[in-house]
């Protein structure tokens, strides 16, 4: 057993946290024999849940877990983090506008950047989950000028998973069969799914998903849909938002960071778009397909774009452009 990794999850008395603190401490994420420290933030009310959540933390009775920290101070929180999962942002409430939403979480990740800058390790990996979570990712990271831009990515492996179980649901394999799908863009409704780089292991023999599927309509459309609204779909059904998937793919995410990622295999996450050879303007967290190795990660490149996907790319890079704008205009008066 080494020194233990110090993860800090925000949001933590929240539901995504519940679902996902179990997975991180019982060894799911940094592997069984890897100790860890828990820091725990939220928001000051929520101090009395939370002390509910260390409790049952404590009662889950962990070996990996060292220690759990609950906190309502950044100070406390960002210290020494070798990991940061920031979770909490404002929520959409009903009837609010986007603008007013970015606004209120420009605050917040101005806020914790600023933390990471002055109290976490320079080696520091920060993911984003909170929405808008690309927005979030890059206002959090130019308020750590400090911490290197790579070394920010935001949750778009949600969507990812989405994307791949459909295809092994519409061709009746598992998951584990389907590799290669990419999300480009923004985790939101403009995001694109993309199948046509992806591959799928029927009867034991590898073939791309459009040549396994024979149903190009399906394809580009009821699939893309699909996969772009189903956070609202399990809204409506479960009048809650993704809790349990939504952790499961950030520990996907995490650890793909921490061990990297499978030969032969890429992933989509939220990065920095600067030096990307697929025509994204420079200065946007944009979801690309990346390898990881060594804890860096780094695009796949050479991949052809027909005109479609051109389209749907250059469609969710426009509205990245506009969210950021807004964001970094409410960044100064933050």
């Amino acid at each position: 057993m080494g020194e233990p990794v110090r993860v800090l999850v925000t949001g933590a008395a929240g539901q995504i946290a519940y679902s996902l603190l179990y997975s991180i401490a019982k060894g799911d994420v940094f592997g069984k024999d890897q100790p860890l420290v828990l820091v725990l933030l939220d928001i000051t009310p929520m101090m009395t849940v939370l002390e509910g959540v260390v409790m049952e933390l404590q009662d889950c009775a962990l070996p990996l877990l060292r220690e759990v920290i609950p906190t309502d101070k950044e100070e406390v929180a960002f210290k020494d983090l070798d990991i940061a999962i920031l979770v909490g942002s404002m929520p959409r409430r009903e009837g609010m506008e986007r603008k007013d939403l970015l606004k209120a979480n420009v605050k917040i990740f101005k806020s914790q950047g600023a933390a990471l800058d002055k109290y976490a390790k320079k080696t520091v990996k920060v993911v984003v989950v909170g929405n808008p979570a690309n927005t979030n990712c890059l206002i959090a990271s130019k308020s750590a000028p400090s911490i290197p831009k790579e070394n920010f990515s935001c949750l778009t492996r949600l969507d990812h998973n989405r994307a791949k179980s459909q295809i092994a649901l519409k061709l009746g394999v598992t998951a584990n069969d389907v590799k290669n799908v990419i999300i480009w863009g923004n985790h939101s409704s403009t995001q694109y799914p993309d199948v046509n780089h992806a591959k799928v292991n029927v009867k034991g023999k590898e073939v791309g998903v459009y040549e396994a599927i024979k149903d190009d309509s399906w394809l580009k459309g009821d699939f893309i849909l699909t996969v772009q609204q189903r956070g609202a779909a399990v809204i409506k059904a479960r009048k809650l938002s993704s809790a349990m998937s939504a952790a499961k793919a950030i520990c996907d995410h995490v650890r793909d960071i921490w061990f990297g990622t499978p030969a032969g295999e890429f992933v989509s996450m939220g990065v920095i778009s600067d030096g990307n050879s697929y025509g994204v303007p420079e200065d946007l967290l944009y979801s690309f397909p990346v390898v990881i190795k060594d804890k860096t990660w780094k695009f796949v490149e050479g991949l052809p774009i027909n005109d479609f996907s051109r389209e749907k790319m250059e469609l969710t890079a426009k509205e990245l452009t506009e969210e950021k704008e807004t964001a970094v205009e409410f960044l100064s008066s933050a």
